[in-house]
């Protein structure tokens, strides 16, 4: 069948007559007419309900101090320029496509153009996917500023406090492929491949300029450049793994030795892997997901508070495990509020004694479950012989019904976080680099804190 004049498939088909009913005559029907021109002398503000949850965004943003995102905008009055658009509408867009589950760049353009909501925010200022994309990682301090300014807002309401924080962790699959990993020797076969592309790019460049048009040859000059770069990053990653790996297996030999085993390594035992990179994304590591699977990921942090739920800090690595990850937290907070949270809580998989003696010194208490010990019949929460004082005080604080009672809010806190998180698209990056992946992390949080501030004020 031939396509019609238009390219539609069904274009040359009849058009069809309204069917007569079993009684006599033809239905009368209104029929669709959007070829007629009307003058509607309506504006945006009209178009959109007053309760209509993007005004709660803009509420939102309007309380925020942006001077930090102001200050580097170049094109300011008196000299020359194509002016920027203002932050406050970036800054919207992306939290009301958060709040909505949207995280691509391309996909909030397009609904700049279509979407009523979002049109609404842009208040006639054009976007691109570029403007967007850039926008979304390139202000990562501004962004954890904004996030403190939020949580502190939410202090000064009476309505969320720092006195217990529940942390947990996420995992969220990387912008890399699990193919993309290689080792040491093969990424320096890949390093010479990538070199010799970009000399031989240049070279026939410079021999005839006329061999394809100047965008053609730049852009593949750049693609050629970029895998070179990644190489060199992967690369460099993978050094700095193997040096690692050698000293860890000199630690465990030393190790041995001073307990009187035999140094080296048994028969029957498979020698240590060659630890790998990825090309794609350098800063990614291979993880255990909570499905029970092994894929590129990060490991993103959230401390809220037990209170509000709000989140008060967030942190981003590349190691797959919770543990000793406390202190880190509990001092980033110190750093951002100028005090220390009195009670932390956390899982099992935080339970590292050097962190929990760490923060009783520092007068934190912490709420994580002890672990059960080998020996079946001892108590777990009797202190031991080599116990410091904060981690005995630990195992007998566990096990008590009032630590039950506190430990409890854990899972109502930070399970929530991370839930909500992960139904608003926080499952996989799209960004490569632990800045940037920090910078979407702190996007999330920052819209929970908004959507929080909502609830609050509606209680």
């Amino acid at each position: 069948m031939e396509l019609g004049g238009n390219g539609a498939l069904f274009a040359c088909l009849p058009e069809q007559p309204a069917p007569e009913r079993a009684g006599g005559g033809r239905p009368r029907l209104r029929m669709a007419e959007r070829r007629q021109i009307e003058l509607r002398a309506v504006s945006l503000d009209q178009l959109v309900p007053a309760d209509h949850r993007v005004r709660l965004v803009w509420r939102f943003v309007e309380g925020l101090d942006l001077a930090g995102l102001y200050q580097t905008i170049k094109a300011v009055e008196g000299r020359p320029g194509y002016p920027a658009a203002d932050p406050r509408i970036l800054l919207a867009l992306w939290l009301h496509a958060t709040i909505e589950g949207v995280g691509s760049a391309r996909a909030l353009a397009r609904l700049c153009r279509e979407h009523l909501a979002f049109q609404w925010l842009c208040g006639g200022v054009g976007m691109n996917a570029k403007t967007l994309a850039d926008f979304r990682v390139e202000h990562g301090a501004a962004l954890e500023q904004l996030l403190i300014d939020s949580f502190t807002a939410l202090i000064q309401a009476g309505v969320a406090s720092l006195e217990r924080v529940a942390q947990d962790g996420v995992r969220v699959r990387a912008s890399a492929g699990a193919a993309s990993f290689r080792r040491r020797s093969t990424l320096q076969a890949c390093r010479g491949q990538a070199e010799a592309a970009v000399r031989r790019l240049r070279g026939e460049l410079d021999a005839d300029p006329a061999l394809a048009s100047r965008r053609q040859a730049a852009a593949r000059r750049r693609a050629a450049e970029d895998r070179e770069r990644r190489v060199k990053e992967a690369l460099a990653v993978a050094e700095a793994l193997h040096v690692e790996q050698q000293a860890l297996l000199r630690k465990r030999a030393l190790r041995a030795a001073r307990q009187g085993k035999a140094q080296g390594k048994k028969a029957d035992e498979k020698p240590e892997k060659e630890p790998r990179a990825s090309t794609t994304d350098a800063q990614a590591r291979v993880m255990k997901m909570p499905d029970g699977g092994f894929r590129p990921a990060y490991n993103v942090q959230f401390a809220s508070d037990t209170r509000s739920g709000a989140v008060a800090g967030v942190s981003v690595d590349n190691n797959g495990s919770d543990m000793g990850k406390m202190a880190p937290m509990s001092a980033t907070l110190a750093d951002h509020y100028g005090l220390r949270p009195r009670q932390h809580l956390a899982d099992g998989g935080f339970a590292k004694l050097d962190d929990i003696d760490a923060l009783a010194q520092a007068g934190v208490e912490t709420y994580v479950p002890v672990p059960s010990p080998r020996d079946g019949t001892r108590d777990r929460h009797v202190p031991q012989a080599g116990d410091p004082p904060g981690v005995a005080l630990w195992r007998q604080r566990m096990g008590g019904e009032a630590a039950t009672a506190i430990y409890r809010q854990r899972a109502a806190t930070a399970e929530c976080v991370n839930a909500q998180a992960r139904n608003r698209g926080l499952r996989q990056v799209l960004v490569r680099g632990l800045d940037k992946v920090k910078a979407i992390a702190t996007w999330y949080a920052l819209a929970h804190n908004m959507a929080c501030g909502w609830r609050l004020a509606e209680a």
